[in-house]
């Protein structure tokens, strides 16, 4: 593994911090109602001790229904504070809120979800059954991030758990740190770097962590399978909780695609938003009490299967998206759904050409074989993918997104392929797939696919993107890439069209690619060159 270029981790590290908000010790409303707040230490697995907001509703009779909440890496039981405030005083539910085990004042090490981290939750819920007055037929479990996923890995071991809501989780965490077969290396470094900053490393972590820094992702591979409920779906399927999941299509950590899979293989009540944003940044207002349309809808959620409210969330269709680059909402069935119809775009021979960035390899409409096209690796393009946190958060919150300037992509160096205008524009909905065959002049070799909406000056926006890297390739010898880019909503405009990029760095993550190789790309007859472009 080659050395990363350096990242001021410790400032991206940053951004994840609970800002601290003031809560007060109760809250009254008109009609008798509120909340009285009080902060525990609860006895966690092995006797290990989780600092606890415990919010308890007044003015309500009877058990109330449990919503514990797994603070999100790096965070305290703060993370919550609005959300569980008005969960419990305007809903009547009986809210624990922790810090997970190794984190600020919580007692033991950071254990990376794994078995300790679920037994804690399940000792929270054992707590809050038997010191409060919560009812265990009525359990639920909500967080984000690191929460999410510990919420998700509780529910499939423990049947108690009727519902779940997980937003910017994660259901394979291989896929996260090391989507096809390529570092993650913001992401990593992020995540390493606050755990540091905020936390006890546990022993497991400290391992995954040296043998990085050697350059070996092996040890941490091994960790991912127990810690991804996409390994517990048969358990996850028997207890059969409410999911429901909230993501961002830009989310850098753990991106969409593992949930847009985890929800169409999971076969009890479920619910799927995908908005724009960036990891935990399209629910992070509403965790601090704000208005926030993940959260509404969560309380919704809640309302029905742990309160039995009918308000309706049962007739809705379940799978809601909103464009990445602004629009309203639309509803579906099912995931498979989102995407009406498939069209392949045939990838042309590429020209090296600058001036006229049109011309440069065209997206046809039947097949282009027969052609190959050879650039430099090792050294970037103008093509990139953006910084974490900020690019997805200035994509959901003022409308920028990734950008490009087409005519100057070195063409020495990427592979870069543009369709028609589209007169009409074009919603894109679901999974972009490229097909294309590669020659790497050596056995491990990293390429970046990137999606364009390009405007008629040749300025792009990033739709999306995927890393590939090839491991234990033969040099000089063909090898035919089938890439799944990640799931996107989009809507492309009139006079628009889209562009296809190929090249070999990219700063988000760790490259296999060394100045001086070279990757040639080609469309033999047995393997066309296309783009498959799914549409609403």
């Amino acid at each position: 593994m080659h050395t990363p270029r350096a990242l001021s981790a410790s400032a991206l590290a940053a951004i994840l911090l609970v800002f601290p908000l003031a809560l007060p010790a109760s809250a009254a409303t008109a009609d008798g109602t509120g909340a009285r707040v009080s902060y525990e230490t609860v006895p966690g697995h092995g006797g290990t001790d989780l600092k606890a907001m415990v919010i308890t509703p007044t003015g309500y009779e009877g058990p109330r229904p449990l919503l514990v909440m797994p603070a999100a890496w790096s965070t305290s039981n703060l993370l919550y504070v609005g959300a569980a405030k008005r969960l419990a005083y305007e809903s009547g539910y009986q809210v624990i809120s922790y810090t997970s085990r190794g984190f600020w004042d919580s007692g033991g090490e950071v254990e990376v979800a794994g078995p300790e981290d679920v037994a804690d939750a399940r000792a929270v819920i054992d707590w809050g059954l038997r010191e409060t007055d919560a009812d265990p037929e009525r359990v639920g479990m909500a967080g984000i991030s690191y929460g999410a996923g510990i919420s998700l890995l509780t529910a499939a071991e423990d049947d108690r758990v009727e519902a779940v809501g997980a937003m910017s989780g994660w259901s394979d965490l291989a896929a996260s740190i090391y989507p096809d077969e390529t570092v993650n290396y913001q992401a990593v470094e992020l995540l390493l770097t606050s755990a540091r900053l905020t936390g006890r490393p546990g022993d497991a972590l400290e391992e995954m962590e040296s043998e990085y820094r050697d350059g070996n992702v092996q040890p941490a591979l091994e960790l991912a399978p127990e810690r991804s409920v996409s390994t517990k779906m048969d358990a996850l399927d028997a207890n059969g909780p409410a999911v429901m999941l909230g993501h961002a299509w830009n989310d850098g950590i753990f991106p969409a695609s593992q949930f847009t899979d985890f929800y169409s293989d999971y076969t009890g009540p479920k619910r799927l938003m995908l908005s724009a944003g960036d990891h935990a940044t399209a629910e992070a207002f509403g965790a601090f009490g704000l208005p926030d349309e993940t959260w509404e809808s969560l309380t919704r959620w809640f309302d029905h299967h742990l309160r039995g409210a009918d308000n309706g969330v049962a007739a809705e269709d379940p799978v809601r998206v909103k464009p990445n680059n602004g629009g309203a909402w639309s509803s579906y069935p099912d995931w498979e759904s989102v995407s009406a119809k498939e069209t392949t775009l045939h990838m042309g021979e590429p020209e090296r050409s600058w001036s006229d960035w049109q011309r440069t390899g065209g997206l046809a409409d039947e097949p282009q074989t027969g052609w190959e096209y050879g650039v430099r690796a090792g050294i970037g393009t103008a093509a990139e993918s953006g910084t974490l946190l900020l690019s997805g958060a200035l994509q959901q919150f003022a409308g920028v997104p990734t950008g490009v300037s087409l005519p100057l992509v070195d063409r020495r160096r990427a592979g870069v392929w543009t369709g028609g205008a589209y007169a009409d524009g074009v919603r894109i909905s679901g999974t972009p797939r490229a097909d294309i065959t590669v020659t790497p002049t050596d056995s491990e070799q990293s390429l970046y696919v990137y999606l364009y909406d390009v405007d008629r000056h040749g300025t792009g926006s990033l739709v999306t993107h995927q890393p590939y890297t090839l491991r234990g390739a033969e040099p000089g010898q063909p090898a035919d890439l089938d890439v799944a880019l990640e799931p996107v909503v989009w809507d492309v405009p009139s006079g628009h069209r889209l562009a296809l990029v190929v090249d070999t760095r990219d700063a988000r993550y760790t490259d296999e690619s060394d100045i001086g190789e070279r990757v040639t790309f080609g469309s033999p007859e047995s393997h066309p060159a296309s783009l498959t472009v799914p549409t609403a």
